[in-house]
């Protein structure tokens, strides 16, 4: 069992999920929904914006398999100042959180807990795991997902929609569940000058990139195996989350796919090396558990923004 052989942590109610500092934490087996995801009627409501993205508008992924599109939402806090540059959050898998990130949102930034902010809630190209669209984009050790953002998103939603993106990196954070988590990391791991925090649920920091690269052999394994021991610390704010009955959790680590004991990992080595980092195992909770999910979510972007100025 994974935790048999996790660190000493110690349990936190849904109420202290943001105020903790860092470090392991437990929460669970029995979850709350946060209140900050149900709608108050006081409280402004930003508008999401929907498009779509079709493979043949993109230079960088112009399609594995054949044709795709994609589903963008772009949220607009009712705070915001058209024109001015804001931080903002890049959300991979982007239309599973569009019930829940737009109502957090509101509710945290009425509330000045954090930042007025823009969100890109972003989904795949279709597909999962090797050999799909979504695998190709999200699994991948290298900034290619990084530059399709940069180069081909975020012009686009500047242009069509009259925001402005900040280009401080302490005002760019990038979020997402299982693969897009690990994603989200990799944007941030190799531009850290343009992503200084990042949020995670049930990271596939495992052996799952395809194709394979010489690079990075055993995939996002190899953070927590190589790179960031190896590697001189990088201004990088995480929140990690992991079930402890998340995916293959009683696999010895041979494997190199063992979710639970890929994020302890991430864990250890980010304590080690000094990082601004939570963790937080949620006691009988499987994959990207919606009931983890639902408890931890405000809070944890609460705890991601933190030092970050509120105005």
């Amino acid at each position: 069992m994974v935790l048999g052989i996790l660190f000493s942590i110690q349990s936190v109610s849904a109420a202290e999920i943001s105020r903790e500092g860092e470090g392991e934490f437990t929460n669970g087996p029995q979850y709350t929904l946060a209140p900050e995801l149900t709608r108050k009627p006081e409280v402004p409501q930003g508008e999401l914006h929907h498009f779509v993205m079709k493979s043949e508008e993109s230079k960088i992924y112009p399609g594995l398999n054949g044709a795709y599109s994609r589903d963008v939402y772009v949220y607009v806090p009712k705070q915001y100042v058209a024109g001015a540059a804001a931080p903002f959050m890049v959300i991979q898998d982007g239309k599973s959180f569009t019930n829940r990130v737009p109502v957090a949102l509101d509710n945290l930034i009425f509330e000045h807990r954090i930042p007025v902010m823009l969100a890109v809630l972003i989904h795949h190209g279709g597909g999962d795991a090797q050999g799909s669209e979504r695998g190709l984009e999200y699994d991948t050790v290298s900034d290619r997902y990084s530059n399709f953002i940069e180069q081909e998103v975020l012009p686009k939603i500047e242009k069509d929609y009259g925001v402005k993106f900040t280009t401080d990196p302490e005002g760019r954070a990038t979020m997402g569940w299982s693969s897009g988590a690990a994603c989200a990391f990799t944007m941030a791991w190799f531009h850290p000058e343009l992503y200084h925090r990042v949020l995670s649920y049930s990271g596939t920091f495992v052996n799952q990139q395809s194709p394979l690269n010489p690079e990075s052999p055993h995939g996002a394994w190899e953070y927590h195996e190589h790179f960031i021991p190896q590697s001189a610390a990088k201004p990088i704010r995480i929140w990690l989350q992991v079930g402890s009955r998340d995916l293959r959790f009683n696999e010895p680590e041979s494997t190199y796919h063992n979710w639970p004991l890929a994020n302890k990992r991430m864990a250890e080595v980010l304590k080690t090396k000094g990082y601004h980092y939570r963790f937080l195992l949620s006691l009988d909770a499987v994959h990207v558990d919606s009931r983890a999910v639902g408890e931890t979510l405000p809070g944890a972007m609460e705890w991601l923004w933190r030092g970050y100025p509120l105005k």
